[in-house]
């Protein structure tokens, strides 16, 4: 049997959400589940390391990479540019890995125009109000609090772009949800729709010819 290859899926949500927290920790529990290392031109905080949270580059070199194609999809947030890297996330799903894009609406858009077949998973706080609290509770400037969640509102009037809603109240049961989707759509006709087309494509040519 041919082996199949990996599922792309787009992760989105207001910044505040926990997407981050619920990501790391299904690829800690599914194998063979990766998160792209996306480039940005957003200066490195003390926490980060280079090539593990971002591959972090200026913007000439971020422009350059962009002109020869070498991103999938790219968008400026924040002030600041991401990218997310054509070759590396081809190269994983032809090994049969799946893989998660941590993106906002805009590159997810993108990215469905250039892979129809990427899952997209939109994850929704169980509150406005509670997302206002988390926001507060990073301890940043009332400024940057009030534009995050300007933000999150014009990234919430996108969900209905997405294939899976998550509502990430109690982190357990969000994270069981997310694996739920991530293990059943190994199954999912719309994004194998090539694999198993060729695989029934070639029953259907064998029966044919032993008739």
């Amino acid at each position: 049997m041919p082996k199949k290859p990996g599922n792309l899926f787009i992760v989105s949500a207001p910044s505040g959400t926990g997407k981050t927290t619920l990501v790391q920790a299904l690829t800690d529990t599914i194998p063979d589940l990766f998160v792209s290392v996306s480039h940005t031109t957003r200066p490195q905080r003390p926490s980060e390391e280079g090539g593990v949270n971002y591959h972090f580059v200026d913007r000439k070199t971020f422009d350059a990479m962009a002109g020869r194609e070498q991103f999938l999809e790219y968008a400026r947030v924040f002030d600041h540019y991401y990218g997310t890297s054509r070759v590396w996330v081809e190269e994983q799903l032809a090994r049969g890995s799946d893989i998660i894009l941590e993106i906002d609406w805009q590159g997810g858009r993108q990215i469905r125009s250039l892979m129809p077949g990427a899952i997209g998973i939109f994850i929704l706080p169980p509150s406005y109000e509670s997302l206002q609290k988390r926001l507060q509770a990073r301890g940043d400037a009332p400024e940057t609090v009030a534009r995050r969640m300007r933000d999150a509102t014009r990234e919430l009037s996108h969900y209905a772009e997405y294939d899976y809603l998550v509502i990430n109240d109690d982190l357990e049961t969000a994270l069981g949800q997310l694996a739920d989707i991530i293990r059943g759509s190994a199954h999912a006709y719309r994004a194998q729709q090539a694999w198993f087309d060729e695989f029934v494509g070639k029953m259907l040519r064998d029966a044919r010819d032993l008739q």
